[in-house]
């Protein structure tokens, strides 16, 4: 028996989107997969219930593949993939595999000689990355900052330096309550005349993605939602 695919199924990243950022080759996938593996099961059912291609998702299997899953686990989790069943990946927001724990399954099945399907969706990276007016020629994504100020604002100055030594933008997501705490961290460490882009609430009602010297952001500073942010940096 032929092993079945993974499929990695991007979810919105903005409440309400579904119709404008998921395309219908995602949904028309979707129809065929009954097996799924995601962060959250219950946010799971609730994606895959709003896009209303199901008669019922009670038949749909659930296993939990999140940041505490252990290599040791892939084996148990792919089971139905040997039984020739395909296997679909759901994250909490966006692309599965980036900046997710979706990568874990990805890397899983390229070793055991399973085919893995991205399929077109919704990231919050590229899309603010695309919309910055900063470099996409060489970038890199840290994912959070550290919590600490000191540690915070050691790591924006190391990473403009590399910036400013590489040509590289620099891109980092946080928590959206810290939004504020991480903007001030950003005005005190960054030099005035680096690039700063701070996209809120990406294809979402409230998106707002502004590009600005560091100099300009300090004279019109910001009192940022609590909504998910993506800031990007090019010294």
């Amino acid at each position: 028996m032929s092993h079945g695919k993974l499929f990695l199924i991007p979810t919105v990243i903005a409440d309400e989107t579904q119709q404008a950022v998921i395309p219908a080759s995602v949904t028309n996938t979707l129809k065929d997969i009954q097996h799924f593996l995601a962060e959250d099961v219950r946010t799971a059912r609730r994606y895959l219930s709003s896009l209303k291609i199901y008669p019922s998702i009670e038949p749909l299997q659930f296993n939990v593949l999140n940041k505490d899953t252990r290599a040791d686990d892939l084996h148990d989790l792919f089971g139905p993939i040997r039984e020739g069943k395909d296997i679909g990946v759901l994250s909490e927001s966006g692309c599965p595999g980036v900046a997710d724990p979706g990568a874990l399954a990805a890397r899983y099945a390229h070793q055991h000689g399973i085919r893995v399907v991205p399929l077109t969706g919704p990231s919050s990276i590229l899309l603010a990355l695309m919309a910055s007016g900063l470099t996409g020629q060489n970038f890199a994504f840290h994912g959070y900052l550290p919590i600490d100020a000191k540690e915070s604002a050691d790591a924006i100055r190391t990473f403009e330096k590399e910036s400013r030594t590489k040509k590289q933008t620099q891109i980092f997501i946080e928590t959206p309550y810290r939004n504020n705490t991480i903007i001030t961290n950003l005005l005190k460490a960054l030099h005035e005349d680096t690039l700063l882009c701070i996209a809120i609430d990406i294809t979402g009602k409230d998106e707002s993605i502004r590009t600005k010297p560091v100099k300009a952001w300090k004279k019109d500073k910001p009192d940022l939602p609590k909504s998910p942010a993506v800031f990007l940096f090019l010294a």
